[in-house]
């Protein structure tokens, strides 16, 4: 098989997260290769400081398969999530994790607290950074630099 990154998909959705004014992170969850949820992040408009992608994302797939475990599903999203949202993926058990650009002040997985190598963390994903991380990247500078202006 081979690999095929759904990173677009994420970053449509983060495109569509900063139309609506959130910070542009996107998420798509995918089992056997086809997608079952993706999010874009949601705080400002729901006022919720939970309702990042992953967990936005994570949330539509276990309504979609009816179970509060996503074994076997990949996740996509194009920032390193942040510890909230990692101790979520351990929680969910998705299998690997896809993301795209480092987060040096608020990341949970490479960076900061690093949530999955934690002894109390019972599930640690497959970890796979720096997918699209150009345009993941891309598209969070300018975000910032608009309301910098």
């Amino acid at each position: 098989m081979t690999f095929r990154s759904h990173m677009d998909i994420a970053l449509s959705e983060a495109r569509a997260a900063a139309d609506r004014g959130e910070v542009p992170v996107g998420a798509v969850i995918l089992r056997g290769g086809e997608v079952i949820a993706q999010a874009g992040n949601r705080t400002r408009e729901l006022c919720d400081p939970t309702a990042h992608a992953e967990v936005l994302a994570i949330r539509a797939a276990c309504t979609a398969l009816g179970q509060e475990r996503l074994t076997g599903c990949d996740l996509y999203v194009t920032l390193e999530p942040c510890p909230m949202c990692a101790a979520a993926i351990s929680n969910a058990r998705i299998s690997r994790l896809y993301y795209g650009a480092g987060d040096p002040k608020s990341g949970g997985v490479a960076q900061g607290p690093r949530v999955f190598s934690h002894p109390q963390c019972h599930h640690v994903p497959e970890i796979y950074e720096g997918i699209s991380e150009g345009p993941s990247a891309a598209l969070l500078q300018a975000f910032f630099a608009r309301l910098r202006d």
